[in-house]
């Protein structure tokens, strides 16, 4: 409430560990812009699993592809990029001409759509590619933050995830090595901490990041952030606060 006062906006969070739960705002929908991703990878992962999909099968990548942010694929026009490095532009970059090429060989929206059931989660909603996806439009895809961390936590954390070991491995490998949103929740956990997270930004407004956080001895945490923004603040003062909002949380859990 501080950190809204304040900035303005509105913020969401929520996070879980060894059975506890801490929430803001949790039931409310926020725009999840590119922190979707992760979920579009580890939906690929599983098909990968099932011999419906191979990581080294190489996709063409054409001029047609390309919407805004594409630092991956626009240097691969012409060529191909396998599915494994279309994943790893997706989640470590947020590459956009990568995620919707993934949504099409996934077999479009209906089928991640159909992921998010397959977990669980039958609250987030799906209805657009990138870009369109982070534009405001009523509940179109939006995202509560306990059902983010339910989500992450069936994923990434729980012992009946369906990832396979080496499936998860891919995925914690390039959560752990983005290098977007240094000043979000990684500039909010004390020294000596590991973040697997993604991030999303809308442009506008909305910046978000979400993850599982590794102290060096105890439960992991997983946590959620969506902050919307007033459309006045800069770049830096969005992250902040979900770096303050970070600190909050953990602070509430017992970490300086």
């Amino acid at each position: 409430q501080g950190l809204e006062a304040r900035h303005g906006g509105r913020l969401g969070l929520a996070l879980s560990t060894s059975g506890r739960r801490f929430a803001y705002r949790p039931d409310e929908r926020f725009v999840y812009c590119s922190t979707f991703k992760m979920y579009l990878a580890a939906a690929t992962l599983l098909r990968v699993q099932a011999g419906e999909e191979r990581l080294d099968r190489a996709i063409p990548v054409t001029q047609a592809d390309m919407v805004n942010h594409a630092p991956v694929t626009e240097p691969a026009i012409g060529g191909t990029l396998t599915i494994e490095q279309l994943m790893k532009g997706t989640v470590e970059v947020s590459d956009n001409p990568a995620a919707n090429i993934l949504i099409r060989e996934l077999g479009g929206l209906d089928a991640l759509r159909d992921f998010y059931r397959g977990i669980g989660d039958t609250d987030t909603r799906v209805d657009r590619l990138e870009p369109e996806m982070n534009r405001l439009d009523g509940d179109k895809d939006t995202i509560t933050p306990v059902q983010s961390v339910a989500n992450l936590h069936r994923l990434l954390v729980s012992s009946d995830t369906p990832l396979s070991a080496g499936s998860k491995s891919l995925l914690m490998r390039w959560l752990v090595d983005t290098p977007t949103g240094m000043g979000r929740i990684k500039a909010g956990v004390p020294a000596g901490w590991t973040v697997a997270h993604k991030t999303g930004t809308g442009g506008y407004g909305p910046v978000n990041d979400i993850g599982v956080l590794y102290p060096p001895s105890g439960d992991p945490i997983v946590m959620a952030v969506y902050f919307h923004a007033t459309r006045e603040s800069t770049d830096a003062q969005r992250e902040a606060v979900i770096a303050d909002a970070t600190r909050i949380a953990l602070a509430a859990l017992g970490h300086a």
